[in-house]
C-alpha cells in the first residue's frame, strides 16, 4: 500500500496534510504554507487590480472619441462587479475539485484574457460596444478569485494561524486596488511598450493617451505569478 509520505512526494500533491500537528507544523507544514501564501498575494492583488480597472478605463472612454451615453457608460462600469459577485459564488468550490495549484494557475492566467483584450479594444475606435460589455464581463474573473484564494489558503494554516494568514492575503491582495489607482493614471501618459504598445490616442483637448496600457501593464505580471502558481 503506498503510505501518505509517498504520495505526498509526488510532485505538487500533498499526501500527508496535518497542519495542527505541532511537530509537522514546524518541521514541514509551515515552509509550504508559507510559501504558497506568498505567490497567493500577488495573485490576488493583479486579481483586484484588473477587477477594478474597467472602471478608469469606462472615464476615459469619451476622452478618446467612443461616443457612448451615460446610461451605456454605467452599465459597463457596473458590469464587472455584477459578474465577480457572481463569480464568486461559484469560484468557493473550485479549489476542492481542481486543486490549490491548478485553479490558481488557471484562474490567475484567465486575467490575461480582459488585460489583453482592454488592450486592443480600445485602439480601435470602431469597437462595437457589445465587446466593451463582454470585457467589462471578464474583467469579473478577478472578483471571482478572491473566493478561491481565501478557500485556498484557509487549507494550508492551522486554525491558530489561518486569521493572520486569511488576513494577510485578504489585506495585501485588496491592495490591487491601490496599486491599480496608482499605477493606470501613470502609464496611459507615456508610451510604456514603445513600438510594440502601439499607438496613442489623440484627446478631444489635442493631448494624447495611452489607454490601452491600463490593460497592458498587467500582462508580463499576470505571466509571472501565473508560472510562479504553477512551478511553485
Amino acid at each position: 500500500m503506498t503510505t501518505d509520505a509517498a504520495i505526498a512526494d509526488r510532485g505538487h500533491v500533498l499526501g500527508d496534510w496535518r497542519p495542527d500537528d505541532a511537530e509537522f507544523w514546524n518541521t514541514r507544514g509551515r515552509a509550504v504554507a508559507s510559501r504558497n501564501l506568498w505567490i497567493s498575494i500577488p495573485c490576488l492583488l493583479l486579481a483586484f487590480s484588473v477587477w477594478l480597472v474597467w472602471s478608469v478605463v469606462v472615464a476615459k472612454l469619451p476622452a478618446i472619441g467612443f461616443t457612448y451615453s451615460t446610461n451605456e457608460l454605467f452599465w459597463l462600469a457596473a458590469l464587472p462587479g455584477l459578474s465577480g459577485a457572481t463569480l464568486r459564488i461559484f469560484y468557493s468550490f473550485m479549489v476542492p475539485i481542481f486543486g490549490g495549484r491548478l485553479w490558481t494557475t488557471l484562474s490567475t492566467a484567465s486575467l490575461l484574457i480582459p488585460a489583453l483584450g482592454i488592450g486592443f479594444a480600445v485602439q480601435n475606435p470602431d469597437t462595437p460596444y457589445w465587446q466593451f460589455m463582454v470585457l467589462a464581463l471578464l474583467c469579473g474573473f478577478g472578483g471571482g478569485n478572491f473566493a478561491s484564494s481565501m478557500a485556498n489558503i484557509s487549507f494550508f494554516f492551522p486554525r491558530a494561524k489561518k486569521g493572520h494568514a486569511l488576513a494577510l492575503n485578504a489585506g495585501l491582495g485588496n491592495a490591487g486596488v491601490s496599486v491599480m489607482q496608482f499605477v493606470v493614471p501613470l502609464v496611459i501618459t507615456a508610451g510604456v511598450f514603445g513600438a510594440i504598445g502601439g499607438e496613442p490616442q489623440a484627446t478631444a483637448d489635442g493631448g494624447q493617451l495611452w489607454i490601452q496600457n491600463a490593460g497592458f501593464i498587467w500582462v508580463p505580471f499576470l505571466v509571472i505569478t501565473t508560472l510562479a502558481a504553477w512551478f511553485a
